[in-house]
């Protein structure tokens, strides 16, 4: 533990500005944002939302740090990835509650978290580790029990909607929305059960099992205090980021629109801040040769996604009577049949190399191209 405390003011600065400048946003976005065709104003907004928000996720991943060392695994990292996934439902449902009519939002959204998730912050994770560590280890058990939920859960939200035939293509009926929603909430349920209490080694390290698992992490330059202070000033933290995520769509969008960008790619973009957090602390646990937490930030963000966004969509729908597409496109339902094999080969083996990584990072630039094309 450190031997000195840092005043509130200085320890936590990045929340502090975060919330200051949330507000500000709140209160005069709205006019800051009515002219974008004023070049300079909006660059010096963009760049101010943009340092703010990547400030703020550094103050995330310290708090999810002290939560990691206090509660171990798989709890530190579990905190981190519902607190973030759990404020994106949110927004999305907001938007569908107050927005314009939007079928596909929900779908886009799960779509680019799950391949920014699964390819991105996968492929980057396993190649950093590999390139700094040569071979990594992770739990087998822990990564199939991942993926034993996530590949039917994917399957059943984002391709068997453009099977079904009881209503239009990519939708479903009634019937099947509710038992989509009980079963994805009994699968997503039961795993939750599983990964905190009856197969809670599942989700640790071999080494931390054998009880020779090194930090990696000098504690001296963390402020650890209680669970309580780190889980608040964490989820405070991803406010910001959040709440500021809204006014920075706004710059991107106009900015695609002019250069006459696809749209998704606005999307893509907000998607990769609001991850931030979760990247950094992926990234930087694998950089430290604790790729078993690496890991359960990376599929556990994509298992949270589908988990938590097919339900709440779907019920959002069947209450206020719009229309929810879920359906992939053809080019979409190659792209996440294709990760989830790659993701299954790659996790059947104890240990990683580079190769696996550089795999899942062609991938993501696969998806990227063929935004554009």
């Amino acid at each position: 533990m450190a031997a000195t405390t840092k005043p509130f003011y200085r320890a936590e600065l990045s929340l502090i500005i975060g919330l200051v400048s949330a507000a500000l946003f709140l209160m005069f976005g709205k006019a800051w944002l009515a002219d974008l065709t004023n070049t300079p104003k909006i660059i010096a907004l963009f760049v101010w939302l943009f340092a703010v928000m990547l400030w703020s996720s550094f103050g995330v991943v310290k708090h999810a740090d002290c939560l990691a060392i206090k509660l171990g695994e798989p709890y530190g990292t579990l905190i981190l990835t519902l607190s973030v996934i759990t404020i994106e439902v949110i927004m999305v449902s907001a938007v569908m509650l107050t927005g314009a009519e939007n079928p596909t939002l929900g779908r886009d959204m799960m779509f680019a978290v799950v391949m920014i998730v699964l390819n991105c912050l996968v492929g980057l994770s396993l190649f950093i580790g590999g390139i700094k560590h040569h071979q990594q280890e992770f739990n087998l058990q822990g990564a199939n029990s991942f993926l034993t939920v996530l590949i039917p859960l994917s399957v059943l939200g984002l391709l068997l909607p453009n099977f079904t035939q009881a209503s239009a293509e990519g939708t479903f009926s009634m019937s099947q929305s509710i038992f989509v929603i009980l079963a994805t909430i009994a699968l997503y349920g039961t795993f939750l059960a599983i990964q905190t209490m009856r197969h809670q080694p599942f989700f640790m390290s071999p080494a931390a099992i054998r009880g020779d698992e090194d930090d990696g992490h000098d504690h001296g330059e963390l402020e650890i205090r209680s669970v309580p202070y780190h889980i608040v000033l964490l989820i405070l933290s991803m406010l910001p980021i959040v709440l500021l995520s809204k006014k920075i769509a706004v710059i991107i969008d106009y900015g695609i629109a002019e250069a006459g960008a696809p749209a998704e790619l606005g999307g893509f973009l907000v998607a990769i801040l609001v991850l931030a957090p979760e990247g950094m602390a992926a990234l930087q646990a694998a950089a430290h040769n604790k790729l078993q937490r690496s890991m359960n930030i990376c599929l556990g963000s994509a298992l949270a996604t589908i988990g938590l966004t097919v339900p709440a969509v779907l019920i959002i729908g069947m209450v206020t009577g719009k229309s929810v597409v879920l359906g992939l496109s053809p080019v979409g339902e190659i792209m996440l049949l294709l990760t989830l094999a790659v993701s299954a080969i790659n996790f059947s083996i104890p240990k990683t190399n580079v190769v696996q990584g550089l795999v899942h990072i062609i991938l993501f630039a696969t998806y990227c191209l063929l935004i554009f094309d």
